[in-house]
């Protein structure tokens, strides 16, 4: 999966997942804009690819205004001349339960998460648009924004939005060649470090110990190096007819997920539905096809 002479930037990609990505890209030939809003993480970053014999070059903003999208692509194109790839890497957690959150905590996951991959796509499908050579933008989603999670209503919101704008994307961009896609990654990062079902798994990792295939397979959870194999092939000539899809990875576990589909139709005689109608008809089709919620878990093997 060959790289060279492509450009990528990565935002959030100072450590976890973030780094891997920029990391991966490089190592299979790609120059890459690595973003943090830590100066010396963001530094620490490029030495530990450019010492691996990658190239790369920090570019330190909060990512989630225009004026920051810009400065990211402006940075590509100074350094290398071009922009090929944007990975919206960047995010953060502010959990708390919807009684609780703050307009504080929800803006401020909406602003890094959300309106930070709506600026930098816009941003740089510019710039791929005004090279007239196609591109790649890959987005990350979540399995909270998929199914839902307990005490996540921000992120949830955020990561659900920003798949329905892969979709959007996908077609808008469709003849300029420009494909759009998101990943939905698991791994062991400072994001699910608190998670408590997979605090053991994180630990095992931190310790240097591998982990069960109940863990790799079944919660397909990893470390953020297993994901990155996904992000390169999604920025390579091999995706170029992959377009407008949420991929999961995780560990050993690579999957598709499906878009939002209806499940059970029914229709009325010309008359509309009242409510005592679906109150009646509810039972007898709709019932037994109710959708779950959260992350239905399989049992760990005893």
């Amino acid at each position: 999966m060959d790289l060279t002479g492509k450009v990528a930037v990565v935002t959030g990609s100072g450590r976890g997942l973030g780094l891997a990505y920029a990391t991966e890209l490089a190592r299979r030939g790609a120059a890459v804009v690595v973003n943090d809003v830590e100066a010396a993480v963001a530094e620490a970053a490029v030495a530990s690819i450019t010492q691996a014999g990658g190239t790369a070059v920090a570019e330190v903003v909060p990512v989630g205004t225009s004026e920051a999208a810009q400065a990211l692509v402006d940075r590509a194109v100074s350094e290398f001349g071009r922009l090929d790839v944007l990975v919206n890497n960047a995010g953060i957690l502010r959990d708390t339960t919807v009684w609780k959150m703050t307009d504080e905590q929800f803006d401020a996951v909406i602003t890094t998460h959300l309106r930070g991959t709506f600026t930098c796509t816009r941003a740089a499908v510019v710039r791929m648009r005004e090279q007239g050579e196609g591109g790649r933008v890959i987005c990350v989603g979540s399995p909270t924004g998929q199914v839902g999670n307990f005490g996540q209503t921000n992120y949830a919101a955020a990561k659900a939005g920003i798949v329905g704008m892969v979709r959007t994307w996908a077609m808008e961009l469709a003849r300029a060649q420009i494909t759009v896609n998101a990943i939905v990654p698991v791994a062991a990062t400072a994001m699910t470090e608190t998670v408590p079902f997979l605090k053991p798994y994180v630990d095992a990792l931190q310790a240097g110990e591998p982990l069960p295939p109940f863990a790799r397979q079944e919660l397909g959870f990893g470390s953020p190096e297993d994901a990155a194999g996904l992000v390169a092939f999604l920025a390579s000539d091999a995706a170029a007819g992959i377009t407008g899809q949420a991929v999961g990875i995780g560990g050993d576990r690579l999957a598709l997920w499906s878009h939002p589909s209806e499940v059970v139709v029914e229709f009325a005689d010309g008359t509309g539905w009242s409510a005592d109608a679906i109150a009646e008809v509810w039972p007898k089709s709709f019932e037994g096809s109710l959708q779950t919620v959260g992350q239905q878990l399989p049992e760990p093997p005893k």
